[in-house]
């Protein structure tokens, strides 16, 4: 939980109350189901919360945005994301039932009121729009702007004080290949810009608007 506070000083009580329930519940739910690698869940808030947080680092969202968070897992980025902007909209979507189980238990454990989620493959869902799509280590760029795309508003509906409506993803490693197979031209920013942390040093936050 210190960590958070080294890069955030602006939390209210109940995002610290929050934030520190967190460490707890993904114990506790991660010996029951292994939704966080065995080796990362002590260090928890670096690997998965903080990491979560370097899009709220990069990126302002203004209340009434939504955003839905493709191939969620346990709940990164949504839950860290979902407990810094409590007046942003978070769809969580895994097509794994087991691991929306823990999303929706730790949300209802903190009192996530801005958090939903549903069992399906991002590709199938047609019914919603979103400003934004977020995604964290689920598939290559290609896939993710292919998935992407249908569910995000057009550029002319971005709300005021935002940018446009895109896909933002959390990445690691070399992504030359990766880019280039996409056909995307993605804004590429260095988490280790955000967190000096040397975990980071070879993560990066793609930005690609619709």
């Amino acid at each position: 939980m210190e960590i958070l506070l080294k890069y955030f000083s602006e939390f209210t009580s109940k995002q610290i109350e929050q934030f520190g329930a967190l460490e707890a519940l993904y114990q506790e739910w991660n010996q029951k189901i292994n939704v966080i690698s065995r080796k990362d869940i002590d260090s928890l808030y670096e690997r998965h919360v903080l990491h979560s947080l370097s899009i709220a680092a990069a990126f302002e969202w203004v209340p009434r945005t939504s955003v839905i968070d493709i191939g969620c897992g346990g709940g990164f980025p949504g839950i860290p994301l979902a407990i810094f902007y409590p007046e942003v909209k978070f769809h969580l979507v895994d097509s794994i039932a087991k691991k929306l189980t823990v999303v929706k238990s730790i949300a209802e454990s903190i009192g996530l009121k801005n958090l939903t989620t549903q069992h399906a493959r991002a590709e199938s869902i047609q019914e919603r729009k979103f400003d934004f799509a977020v995604s964290r280590a689920v598939a290559p760029l290609k896939e993710l702007c292919a998935w992407s795309k249908p569910l995000l508003k057009s550029p002319n509906q971005a709300l005021p004080g935002n940018l446009a409506p895109g896909l933002i993803c959390l990445k690691g490693g070399d992504l030359n290949e990766e880019i280039q197979e996409s056909g995307a031209r993605p804004r590429i920013m260095r988490v280790k810009d955000l967190f000096a942390e040397p975990l980071f040093e070879d993560k990066y936050i793609l930005y690609l608007p619709k």
